[in-house]
């Protein structure tokens, strides 16, 4: 009996005797919250790469209810989830355990602005950056971006979560709401349901270099986790997958916005880690033919 079990365990691959690897992320802020569909959907295509290497997985959201900067503090301290997908920072890289692959190809530091569509006019005769710091931006408490556009002399007005912006948009509260490109469209969808008046700033672009990545505990576990889930995305780099996926994501994204004839205002951001790949360009997307194309 004992050599006919040790004879099915040589016979059976090697992940079918691997522990199953637990990756949790933060749940959607909202029952209509998709924005971080793709790179949940991304990750999942890595970790289906790196099967047979590493055995099987679980990806999933955590059941309990969280805002960033509640999930950010759990996954440093590997309580309750064990992934998260956003932007980098200094800090952040500090408490926590990154892969350095941008996911969006850098997508999310090209900003569009959500405003009510009777504000238009407030942003047209902007030509200066000076004229566009005199005018606040709504942001999350917690958000990088929050910290970028201080550096560089902007008015910010923040909120603890996401879904308290909109209705401090629509009352007034400030002028503009910095969105990446990767986020706006899909946003003005669900936001206009309840805020009919809502629009996106046709004149505008903000440029800031700012990748999202996958973030992980610095802990054995958390390192265990990053490894499969880096060895997935470089498979999926080198296979063509990658590209293709991003392809369709910056397709369906950018179907309802025109970034042509947009007045860009490049700023610095004095929060990127140092270890940041900008000297390989095939990690990053410049949207060069989405930016001279004809308005």
């Amino acid at each position: 009996m004992r050599q006919l079990l040790v004879a099915l365990l040589l016979a059976c691959p090697l992940w079918a005797q691997a522990e199953t690897m637990r990756y949790v992320y933060p749940p959607p802020e909202s029952g209509s919250d998709t924005r971080l569909n793709y790179y949940w959907e991304l990750l999942q295509a890595a970790l289906d790469e790196t099967m047979p290497q590493w055995g099987p997985y679980v990806l999933q959201a955590s059941p309990k209810v969280m805002n960033a900067g509640r999930a950010e503090l759990l996954l440093s301290t590997a309580t309750d989830i064990s992934v998260m997908a956003r932007t980098t920072s200094i800090a952040r890289e500090h408490t926590l355990r990154p892969i350095r692959i941008p996911l969006d190809k850098g997508l999310t530091g090209y900003r569009l602005f959500l405003i009510k569509s009777d504000t238009q006019a407030w942003a047209d005769p902007v030509r200066t950056l000076p004229q566009l710091q005199a005018l606040s931006i709504g942001q999350g408490a917690t958000w990088v971006d929050s910290d970028i556009l201080r550096a560089n002399g902007f008015q910010v007005v923040t909120a603890p979560t996401y879904e308290l912006l909109l209705p401090m948009l629509d009352s007034g509260r400030f002028d503009l709401f910095s969105r990446g490109v990767n986020e706006i469209s899909q946003e003005l969808a669900v936001g206009r349901r309840t805020y009919p008046a809502l629009a996106i700033e046709r004149k505008l672009l903000l440029y800031s270099p700012l990748p999202r990545y996958f973030f992980f505990p610095r802990t054995p576990e958390g390192e265990r986790l990053a490894q499969r889930a880096e060895a997935g995305l470089r498979v999926l780099i080198k296979n063509g997958k990658f590209e293709r996926r991003y392809q369709a994501f910056k397709k369906s994204i950018l179907s309802d916005i025109s970034l042509g004839g947009r007045r860009i205002f490049s700023i610095p951001n004095p929060l990127l880690p140092k270890d940041t790949p900008l000297a390989d360009r095939s990690l990053w997307d410049t949207l060069e033919p989405e930016l001279r194309a004809k308005p």
